[in-house]
């Protein structure tokens, strides 16, 4: 596999569902670079305490967001709750691949065996079985491993997908039928995939 097959910077952020409301409206505003420069480091619209920390999320929440395009973009940015989360973890998804395997390989694995709990262990194997396809995967720290399991469970929870990171009881929701269609109509087969749980 490529070495960017996986990548550990979803380490940087959760949904981050008010900052990317934030800033899907600053896109839909077609500012240029310099603008979003400006509205990140000047006008802290992200709140943030260090022009660093801010920066850093930004980047983080635009290479999601530069995902979707301009009506994905528009139900983040006007949208609330359920499709607001929902379309967070598609941008998620994504960009990530790791998060997309993850919900299919280890989450949908434990459904498809009936057990209603991820462990601890469950990571530990994921990360193994993705040491296969990228190589890249075992120079990563003990400790940007645990970041990585620490935000994706996050991540689940905010999407309700899990109780909460502590139990990692298995909660599968239903697709809100204006991410189901935004996904068909994409053919986004692999997010589909990844989201749409059946129990």
């Amino acid at each position: 596999m490529s070495q960017s097959y996986y990548r550990a910077d979803i380490s940087a952020g959760a949904l981050l569902a008010t900052e990317s409301r934030t800033l899907a409206n600053l896109l839909l505003l077609g500012v240029d670079k310099s603008a979003w420069l400006h509205a990140i480091k000047e006008d802290n619209i992200l709140q943030k305490k260090s022009p660093s920390s801010a920066i850093r999320q930004a980047h983080l929440i635009r290479q999601r967001l530069d995902t979707l395009d301009e009506e994905g973009l528009t139900l983040i940015a006007q949208e609330t709750g359920e499709i607001l989360n929902q379309m967070l973890l598609v941008a998620a998804i994504r960009h990530s691949r790791l998060l997309g395997d993850f919900l299919i390989d280890v989450y949908q694995g434990r459904l498809k065996r009936l057990e209603d709990t991820i462990s601890s262990s469950d990571w530990l194997t994921f990360l193994h079985e993705c040491q296969q396809r990228d190589v890249t995967v075992a120079s990563w720290s003990e400790s940007t491993q645990a970041k990585l399991r620490q935000v994706i469970l996050l991540i689940l929870t905010q999407a309700k997908y899990i109780d909460s990171t502590r139990s990692g009881r298995i909660t599968p929701p239903l697709l809100h039928p204006r991410v189901l269609s935004y996904l068909k109509k994409h053919n986004d087969t692999y997010t589909l995939k990844a989201m749409d749980i059946k129990r």
